[in-house]
Order: structure tokens, then C-alpha cells, then sequence
């Protein structure tokens, strides 16, 4: 029986800590075979970093990677010894020396393979072999040293977890396991005693920072239990439970397949509230009468405002659409007029041609920026027009018109090499799902921008274009939306398109979107970095037609206005201003019962 273990640099951040932990990997290796991957102690890596900084402003990627895999290296050998003077036989290995071989690709690295032979003689003979996380080594000529980005120690034990066939991974950290929410803002965030992988997917890239989204991913893909736990308790923790997985080779471990299926559904209708007051409640109204009439609600989407006024799209199945433009219809007195004359009045607009939800699903999808592209670029040279978009870690999703669906399909599945699947019987929910409670967690995300690039043309191509330019510069794009508001400009139908990155890439995607703008003569490009995303997250809120309204409602009460909203079936969405982020996040938690009747403490460090 082998198991492998992970502990994070605060569980290892002192000499006292980590004899803490060798007292633990101790009496674990009593009666099975350990593995261990560490981090570096502390802010070890922040020190190294800040040394490079005062060299150079910006420092080689492959020295940066040699100064930074000496971190873990100090803590192998001091947990080795820690071990070893309790009478455990223990051995310390690099990355390199354990077998992590991955891509020449410097700071950022994915896992090729392991080669085990090295470690499995060591487990044969008794040891416990405690290995240098974050770190591998290149299958190039001259095998140079390589980092796999940040989380990365994490990427290193699910994998290694993988390859070795463990019985199961153990994640240590500062925290009991998985919680409702961040503890240091709200103290009575509850401790989850099991999350799906996909949960944990949209938890993880949204900033909870206890588990890396590429170490959840290898989990999900090769069905590795993976349970999150304090290193300062003996608590139960939290499992992340895996789906059962199909037989994957461990050759180019993290470079399969980044999406798993190509989903369409045909039982969709749109409704679209055009021009309406941008102030906080309007959403709630909407949904809080959608609520009440039990209609379930697919997509919601809200794009970038337009002086005062916002619009609101959302789709529903067929059989309920008449019921919800009813609703909008009898909301919209309820929203008031705009101070504006010249901007209209509001106004609601049912799609009358049919359409589509067509989507790519996969959690290979997360770190990769030219899925998305690829996608837009494969409607577009197909002649598909997308006329509303979202997306969330796991999934890209576009509305097309329903006689562009099986073209549009076809040419995915064709694209990304991948089956097809139909969800349109499928919206009912299971018996499981009934039980399941909608909403497990809220995160919220305040290291994003958000761009708009304004007045570009209705046509198949643009999309493509403005995601694979972002893509050729290897920038990550989180929340895709697109407005539903058409504008004529020179006799060319056009519409804005908003989306989020992170911070640090913003002012970058902004010049390479103001170029772009020139070239092609889009309208302008807006960049806002003070913004904040809050979210919710529960695989049983397809089963809960009001979540989205108590959200909503939830802010309206905290008189917080929402400037951006995107939706999946486990996931919505909200930007906010940035000043309203920690708010935002306690009014949800608190309107969702999140909170328990135990305070978490967090370990000064």
C-alpha cells in the first residue's frame, strides 16, 4: 500500500515544523510506503525571487529556474535528516534524480512522464523517498532544469501519485481541507467533507489557492482520491472525488487531451433585455420572477455597460420560453426609465429563429489559450456566426442558430479530435443531484482586468481573431461575453465583446488589442483593472431554478452593482467594482447558509 503525500511551504516553513512533519510521515511509513513531495520552506522562493529582481529587472527564465529549484532542494535534505534521526530510513531525491521529465519550457513546464525505476527501488528497500516538488528536469540534449510554474509541488505529487499507482494523495496544508470560502474574510467558512473534481476545478482557478487547478486536473483524469488536510491537526479533511476514469496512458501525462467532448443542445430559447438601467436589483427582479415561475435557466449573460444602460441575455428550454419573456415583460415597468432619452427605453427581445448551445467540454481546457481560439477560428471557417458566448474552467459554450448546429459540431469534433454528445434529454436531474445542495462554495478572484473592445463586426472570423491574437502571446482568457446589443456603424451590423484576464496580462492584451483595433477598425478598447469576481459554485444548483436570483438578490441588498455576469451549469459568475469584492463575498456566503458555528484559524506564519 503507497501513499503519497504533499506538504506546502508553511507545513514545512521552520526546523520545528519540519520535525513536526517527519513525526507525522513517521507514523504513516509504520505500516505503508511514503512518498513525499515539499515545497520550499516558507517564503523561501519569495526571497529567491527578490534577489533576482535586484540582478536584473528581468532575469533569464532558465536561471530563474536554476535559482528557484534550490528551495526544495534545502527541504528535502532537512526533512531527510528529520526522518532519519527518528529512525526512519529516508532518502532525498531532485526532480531530476526521481525521474519528472518534462517540456523544455522554462517557469512553466508540463510533465511528459515519469520515469519510476529509481523511486520504486527505493520503496523495494524500505525507504522513504521525499522528493523536491515544483521541479523535473527537460528531455532535450542537454537535460536542463525546469520549474512547472506556481502550484507547482502540487502538479509534482498527483503526478508522481499517478505514475506509482498510489492508493491515494494526500495534500497538507495551513487550512482543515476545502472550506465554504477564503476563512480570512469569513472566519465561519465551513469545512467540506467531499467536493467533485469539477467543483474543485472552478474553485481552484478562481483563486482558492489550496489546491493547483493542473493537480486537480491529473486527478480527474486518472482517477487519483485525492484528499486535502491540515499538517497542523489530525482533522478529517476533505476528498476530492475523482470520476471513474478511462485507462490513460502515463506517457505526455499533462499534455492529453485538453478537451474530452463536444456538447450541443437544440431545446434552447433566448430572451434578451435590452437597455436597461445599469443599477444595482435589476438582475435580481429578473430572476427573483423567473425564480418564482420555476423556469430553469441555462446561459445568463451580461456584458459591458453602454453609458447607463446594460442588457441582460439569458436562455431557457423551449417548452418554457413564452413563460419567461412573460416574466420579463411584466418586470420591465418594475426596472424604471433611463435618465436618458437618447438611450432608448428598455426593452425586451425574444429570439424568434431557434438556436443552439454548442460546447466544448474538458479540464485540459484550463492554462491553454488556444482552445478558445481554435474553437472561434473552426465556426468561423465553417461560416458560423456565434451569437452569445460563456465560459467557465471546464467549459467554452456558444449559441449559434439550430441550422448551423450539426455543422457546427461536426466541424469540433473534427477540430479537436473528440466525440459528440447530446445534452438535450439530459436537463432533468437525477436523484442525486436533487439532494445535492446547490450552491458548496463562494470564491472570490480581485487579481483580474477586464477589456472590452467595442464595435466590432457581427460576422464569423472576429472572435477568432481577437482570441488567437491573445493566444500567440500566450495569455490566458477567463470570462468570455458578448453583448446582445447590435449597433449599425457604416451599414455593418457590430457588437462590443468583454472578457477578463489576469491582472498582470492586462495592460499587455490591451496594446495588442489597441493595435489590432487600428488595423481592422474596431471601435474602442476600454481596460478597467479595479475590479473584482465573485462567484458561486455547486454541481446541484442545475437542480435549483432560483440560485441565480438569490445571488443576485443578495448583492441588490448590499447595494452592489454588478457589472459583468457569465454562467455554467456549476458555476455563475459577477464582476463587481474591486472596492466591493470582500462585501460581495460575505453577502453570498451569508444569503447561501454557508457559514457554521466554528471559527477557522488560520496559523500566523
Amino acid at each position: 500500500m503507497l501513499i503519497v503525500q504533499k506538504y506546502g511551504g508553511t507545513s514545512v516553513g521552520s526546523v520545528e515544523r519540519i520535525k513536526a512533519v517527519a513525526q507525522r510521515i513517521a507514523k504513516t511509513a509504520s505500516d505503508r510506503s511514503v512518498v513525499v513531495v515539499v515545497s520550499a520552506m516558507g517564503k523561501t522562493t519569495d526571497g529567491l525571487v527578490k534577489l533576482a529582481k535586484e540582478i536584473s529587472s528581468n532575469p533569464c527564465r532558465r536561471e530563474m529556474d536554476m535559482l528557484l529549484s534550490t528551495g526544495e532542494q534545502v527541504t528535502i535534505a532537512l526533512l531527510s535528516m528529520a526522518l532519519q534521526e527518528l529512525g526512519v530510513s529516508a532518502i532525498s531525491l531532485t526532480g531530476a534524480q526521481v525521474g519528472i521529465v518534462t517540456e523544455a519550457e522554462h517557469s512553466r513546464a508540463r510533465i511528459l512522464h515519469i520515469q519510476t525505476e529509481r523511486i520504486e527501488e527505493h520503496i523495494q528497500m524500505g525507504e522513504v523517498v521525499v522528493v523536491a516538488g515544483f521541479q523535473g528536469i527537460s528531455q532535450t540534449r542537454y537535460q536542463e532544469i525546469t520549474t512547472l510554474g506556481r502550484g507547482g509541488s502540487d502538479t509534482s505529487a498527483v503526478a508522481l501519485a499517478a505514475a506509482l499507482q498510489a492508493e491515494r494523495c494526500e495534500i497538507y496544508t495551513d487550512v482543515p481541507g476545502i472550506l465554504t470560502t477564503d476563512p480570512r474574510i469569513v472566519p465561519e467558512a465551513q469545512l467540506m467533507s467531499d467536493i467533485t473534481c469539477d467543483e474543485m476545478l472552478e474553485l481552484a482557478s478562481l483563486g482558492a489557492k489550496v489546491l493547483h487547478p493542473r493537480a486537480v486536473e491529473i486527478a480527474r483524469n486518472y482517477g487519483m482520491p485525492l484528499v486535502v488536510l491540515s499538517s497542523w491537526s489530525d482533522a478529517p479533511g476533505t476528498r476530492v472525488v475523482s470520476p471513474i476514469p478511462q485507462h490513460r496512458a502515463l506517457q505526455d501525462l499533462e499534455l492529453t487531451k485538453s478537451v474530452d467532448a463536444v456538447e450541443y443542445d437544440i431545446n434552447q430559447g433566448g430572451v434578451s433585455l435590452l437597455r436597461v438601467p445599469d443599477r444595482p436589483g435589476v438582475a435580481a427582479k429578473l430572476f427573483s420572477g423567473i425564480a418564482v415561475q420555476n423556469i430553469d435557466v441555462d446561459l445568463i449573460i451580461q456584458s459591458i455597460h453602454e453609458s447607463n444602460t446594460n442588457d441582460i441575455a439569458f436562455t431557457v428550454g423551449k417548452d418554457t420560453l413564452k413563460q419567461a419573456a412573460a416574466v420579463a415583460d411584466a418586470i420591465l415597468p418594475a426596472l424604471g426609465k433611463n435618465s436618458d432619452p437618447s438611450l432608448g427605453e428598455p426593452e425586451v427581445r425574444t429570439e424568434e429563429r431557434p438556436i443552439a448551445k454548442v460546447s466544448l467540454v474538458g479540464a485540459g481546457m484550463i492554462g491553454r489559450p488556444r482552445v478558445a481560439a481554435k474553437m472561434f477560428e473552426t465556426l468561423a471557417a465553417v461560416g458560423v456566426n456565434i451569437l452569445m458566448i460563456s465560459t467557465s474552467e471546464v467549459k467554452v459554450s456558444c449559441v449559434v442558430d439550430a441550422e448551423d448546429c450539426e455543422k457546427a459540431v461536426s466541424s469540433l469534433c473534427q477540430a479537436f479530435d473528440v466525440d459528440v454528445a447530446d445534452i438535450s434529454t439530459n436537463s432533468t436531474a437525477s436523484e442525486s443531484e436533487e439532494v445535492t445542495p446547490p450552491v458548496r462554495a463562494v470564491a472570490l478572484d480581485m487579481k483580474q482586468a477586464r477589456l472590452a473592445v467595442r464595435q466590432i463586426p457581427d460576422t464569423p472570423g472576429v472572435a477568432a481573431k481577437i482570441f488567437g491574437l491573445l493566444a500567440q502571446n500566450n495569455i490566458s482568457v477567463d470570462m468570455i461575453i458578448q453583448s446582445q446589443r447590435c449597433h449599425s456603424v457604416n451599414g455593418v451590423l457590430t457588437r462590443d465583446l468583454a472578457f477578463t484576464v489576469s491582472q498582470p496580462e492586462g495592460e499587455t492584451a490591451y496594446q495588442i488589442l489597441v493595435n489590432a483595433a487600428l488595423e481592422f477598425g474596431w471601435g474602442e478598447v476600454v481596460l478597467e483593472s479595479a475590479i473584482s469576481k465573485v462567484s458561486v459554485v455547486g454541481s446541484g444548483m442545475i437542480a435549483h431554478p432560483g440560485v441565480a436570483a438569490q445571488m443576485f438578490e443578495a448583492l441588490a441588498a448590499s447595494q452592489i452593482n454588478i457589472l459583468m455576469i457569465a454562467t455554467s451549469e456549476i458555476k455563475i459568475s459577477c464582476v463587481v467594482e474591486e472596492e466591493d469584492g470582500v462585501k460581495a463575498l460575505q453577502a453570498i456566503h451569508k444569503a447561501f447558509g454557508l457559514s457554521g458555528n466554528e471559527v477557522v484559524k488560520v496559523p500566523a506564519y
